[in-house]
């Protein structure tokens, strides 16, 4: 089996001052035995971090934490198949009243359609998607 990080798990570990390597070795302990990868969904919430650095300093070392991440981890691209999914899924909430955020929703529905779970810390969201296994970090 395969697990999905969000965004949200990065983040974490980068603030906390882990660079990608203590971040990799810290949830390959959690995680021992699975494929861990990304969404591209995840490489754009990271992409937006950078660019909104509010010093110079911190730009640099989130760039370079995302750079380190492109080099280490698959990126699963949005497919044909997970946009349909995923615009399904949201016209069927909608009508139900539940709004769910599309990229959280294109994360969790690239995980289904791979057989993977996600890891995040945002349950809220994950947990609105049905079939989705999310683990809770």
């Amino acid at each position: 089996m395969g697990l999905i990080l969000d965004s949200s798990i990065l983040i974490a570990e980068e603030r906390r001052g882990n660079d990608l390597r203590q971040a990799l070795s810290n949830l390959a302990t959690l995680f021992a035995g699975e494929e861990v990868a990304v969404s591209v969904i995840t490489v754009l919430e990271l992409a937006h971090g950078v660019a909104r650095s509010n010093t110079p300093e911190r730009r640099l070392n989130h760039q370079k934490f995302l750079d380190d991440l492109l080099l280490a981890l698959p990126v699963h691209a949005v497919t044909i198949p997970v946009a349909l999914r995923a615009g399904q899924m949201d016209g069927e909430n909608r009508t139900k009243g539940i709004r769910l955020a599309i990229p959280d929703l294109l994360i969790g529905v690239t995980a289904l359609e791979l057989g993977y779970r996600v890891a995040t810390s945002n349950l809220r969201h994950f947990q609105m998607i049905p079939g989705l296994t999310v683990i809770s970090v």
